[in-house]
Order: structure tokens, then C-alpha cells, then sequence
């Protein structure tokens, strides 16, 4: 042992001074007995380490582990290394184990044997699918208005924020609402499709009722909004329950409206958080962005247009 303690410390300044002064002056000046002066001044070598308290602990036991006991563990452990405990003693109990499980598990740990976890299985992303041309596929969700943006005689009411963001431009379109429900989702995929200068081949959603009725118990007819779709011709794409980044692009979109947005305006009514979110949306469409080569996504379908392509 290398430690010093303040312990040791004390003892040293308590032997030595019984030494100088006697074993009664010593005891009364430190506050301790003779027996336990005489103890340690019998263990001193004048050195600070034969003062450290000694292990307690038994250099046997009637019951440890025998050393034909502790083989047939490091053998099953060398043949289960990823094992867990219960299962690791079940297998040692059918070769005539006999020991609990709370011993086991003291014996692995003293000895280093604990299940070795296998790493967790890297997820591996399916290849990026990249848009050709706009209007191939589109992304509508709905962002519901935090509360503490809402304030005036508004306070109280709840409003959404519907949003279609076109995966090749990232050109987005959005609308407010006081409802969450088919008929709005109707609503908005009308205006969508004449805010969008291009025709849309594909509208990507998640399972929403507002949507669809797909988790719907005994209702399995088409939805308004699905009708919609099916009138205009248009490929309704669902994604996985649960599965938000499937609809990344409109998700993230969503977080910068919480960031530049949400985080610094109120709304009065209504009609106020319609206004300044279709300003908040055409700064956004004109604003340049990394994954379009800093072009903005009026400019980048402005490009694609004088290319030569047509819709």
C-alpha cells in the first residue's frame, strides 16, 4: 500500500510523542487508551506503511469455490462468452454445479469472467433516393403551433401549420389552420397543388388521420384527402409507423421554423399567424441553401427550367 492516510499521520504523532512523554501523557493528550498506544507501537518499524490498517479479510473460507468448481466455470465461460448470468448458470447446473447464483456472480466478477456484450448492430441507412425533376414526390405534414407563441385573445386556441415541401427544390408551401382533420388536409392539398407551378406526380405523408384511415379500426374507406389525390391523379406514398425521418426533409424544415420562426414571434389571432407565416415562407423560399449549391429554391427551379426542361 502506497496511501498515506491522515490516519497514519495521526498514529505517528501519537507513538512518537509516547515515546517523548510516555504512553499516559499520550493518551490523555490525544484522547485514546494505553492498549491502543501499545498495540500500534508494537506494529511501528518507523515507517508510515506498518501503520496502515491490515484486511480483514479470511485467507480462507470453508466454503469457497473448489478449483474443479472454478475449471468448469472458465471452461463454459471460454465456450459462452456472451452468456448472461442466469443463462450461464442454468448451463453450469445441468454439468453438476451446485452453487447459487449470488455466488457465481461474486466469483465471475472477482475473477473477470462477466458476459462479454456484443456491440449493438450498426443501422446502415438505406441509399439517399434523389429527386430528378420537381413535382416527382412531395412531403406534407402538419406542425402543430406552440402554445406560448400564442398570446392576446388568442391565448387558448390551437393552430396548424400545414406544409408541403417539394423534395427536389426544396420549394415549400405552407398554410395555416384552426383544424387538424381530412377536410383541412383537403383544403390545403387544393391550394398546394396552385401555389406549385409544376405538376405533382406524388405526395409522400405519414399515417396520420388527417391523411388516412389505414390504422383506423373498421373504417377502411378512402379519407377526403385521398379522394383529393385520386381526382388530381396523384400517388399517395405512406411511410413506416412511427418513422419521422422518412419525411425528413419537411420534418427539418420544421425545426428551422421552431428556430427562426416560433422561437421569436407571437400571434394576437388567427388571421395575425396567417400573415406572418406567409412572410416567415417566402423568406424561405428565397433564401440560399447548402444541399440546392447555395441557390434558393425559387432560384434552383428557375435553373431547372432554363436547362431546357420542361414539365
Amino acid at each position: 500500500m502506497n496511501t498515506i492516510t491522515q490516519t497514519m499521520r495521526f498514529r505517528q504523532a501519537l507513538i512518537e510523542y509516547s515515546f517523548k512523554y510516555g504512553v499516559t501523557k499520550a493518551a490523555i493528550k490525544y484522547r485514546t487508551n494505553r492498549q491502543y498506544i501499545y498495540r500500534w507501537r508494537k506494529r511501528y518499524d518507523g515507517t508510515l506503511q506498518s501503520l496502515a490498517d491490515r484486511s480483514r479479510r479470511p485467507h480462507s473460507h470453508p466454503n469457497q469455490h473448489t478449483p474443479e468448481e472454478l475449471k468448469l466455470i472458465a471452461d463454459m465461460r471460454r465456450r459462452n462468452p456472451e452468456a448472461g448470468l442466469v443463462v450461464f448458470w442454468v448451463k453450469l447446473m445441468q454439468r453438476g454445479y451446485t452453487r447459487s447464483i449470488t455466488g457465481l456472480y461474486r466469483v465471475l466478477r472477482r475473477q473477470g469472467q462477466m458476459a462479454v456484450k456484443p456491440p449493438n448492430p450498426k443501422y446502415i441507412p438505406k441509399p439517399y433516393e434523389k429527386m430528378c425533376y420537381p413535382g416527382q414526390r412531395v412531403q406534407i405534414d402538419v406542425k402543430h403551433v406552440p402554445t406560448a407563441c400564442i398570446v392576446g385573445d388568442a391565448k387558448g386556441q390551437k393552430f396548424y401549420q400545414y406544409t408541403a415541401l417539394d423534395e427536389y427544390s426544396r420549394f415549400r408551401y405552407v398554410e395555416a389552420f384552426e383544424e387538424q382533420n381530412s377536410y383541412s388536409s383537403a383544403i390545403f392539398l387544393e391550394n398546394m397543388l396552385k401555389a406549385f407551378k409544376f405538376p405533382v406526380e406524388c405526395v409522400q405523408t405519414d399515417n396520420g388521420a388527417e391523411f388516412t384511415k389505414r390504422f383506423c379500426a373498421g373504417k377502411s374507406t378512402p379519407t377526403l384527402f385521398e379522394k383529393t389525390l385520386e381526382k388530381h391523379g396523384i400517388q399517395h406514398k405512406l411511410i413506416r409507423p412511427y418513422t419521422p425521418r422518412h419525411n425528413g426533409k419537411v420534418e427539418r424544415s420544421h425545426r428551422k421554423d421552431n428556430e427562426y420562426f416560433y422561437a421569436t414571434h407571437k400571434f394576437y389571432s388567427f388571421d395575425d399567424f396567417a400573415k406572418q407565416l406567409k412572410v416567415h415562407n417566402y423568406k424561405y423560399n428565397n433564401f440560399p441553401m447548402r444541399p440546392l449549391n447555395w441557390k434558393s429554391p425559387v432560384d434552383y427551379i428557375k435553373a431547372f427550367i432554363d436547362n431546357g426542361e420542361v414539365f
